[in-house]
């Protein structure tokens, strides 16, 4: 699999297969690229209807020139945590982030959830956000309102009395189960539609065929989340052979 950074030659490419209309797998494939590079290069450039190879080329290349002014070098560059490789990272960090755009977060609330999720402590205060994104005071809690309202963060305080927002392992099953409550109402409301049609009506039909559909499916999402819910408290090394066991602390 091919390394390195995209060509303007490649953006080319990918500017004109947009254009017709192909997958980010068959752009990938044409050039030999993994797709996951041309979904985050594509995400993080105005999206598949606002891609421009010329605007996406230069803005790659002032990320990098500022990257490289902003990096301290010799010895004082800051050591990662685990010997990790700060370059995998930060291409992690970009794939994660191009996932939660994908999903329908904004690209700032997407940067800060990946922040918090690749974080070891899971919890970080606001100047600490602003100064791994470079970003503005502003931004930061414009970012944290939003999540807070979906569920995705918790406010707490440490030691110091020092505000922090924190990701709780819990966080995916309350929201699986949030989504599958919210479709709950769509089946409420299609149930509507056949009383309102008339129950021997086609479109009633279809009306009642929905909301059967969107009961199966988020009674069964509910139900597996409930069974799963446990996975979120282990470590996947905590017993041999890899059968991971829920963390104490979990009531």
């Amino acid at each position: 699999m091919p390394g390195g950074r995209l060509t303007q030659q490649e953006r080319q490419q990918i500017a004109s297969g947009l254009a017709d209309s192909l997958a980010y797998a068959e752009i990938a494939r044409r050039l030999d690229r993994p797709t996951s590079t041309i979904t985050r290069e594509v995400m993080r450039n105005g999206g598949p209807t606002a891609y421009r190879a010329d605007l996406a080329h230069r803005a790659t290349e002032r990320r990098t020139h500022q990257r490289r002014q902003a990096v301290p070098r010799g010895p004082e560059a800051p050591a990662q945590a685990h010997g990790r490789d700060a370059e995998a990272v930060r291409e992690y960090e970009e794939t994660f982030t191009t996932l939660l755009m994908q999903q329908g977060l904004p690209k700032m609330t997407s940067r800060v959830l990946t922040c918090l999720f690749t974080t070891d402590a899971g919890s970080l205060t606001a100047p600490e956000l602003v100064e791994r994104l470079q970003v503005s005071p502003a931004s930061v809690s414009k970012a944290i309102t939003f999540l807070e309202g979906q569920g995705l963060v918790r406010r707490t305080r440490d030691e110091r009395r020092r505000e922090r927002y924190a990701v709780d392992d819990d966080v995916w099953y309350q929201s699986m189960v949030a989504a599958a409550r919210s479709n709950f109402q769509l089946a409420e409301t299609a149930r509507q539609g056949v009383r309102v049609l008339g129950a021997d009506t086609p479109a009633a039909t279809r009306l009642e065929n929905i909301a059967r559909f969107v009961d199966f499916v988020g009674e069964s999402i509910i139900r597996a989340s409930e069974q799963a819910r446990e996975i979120l408290y282990t470590k996947p090394d905590a017993t041999p052979g890899g059968t991971a066991e829920p963390s104490p602390d979990h009531g």
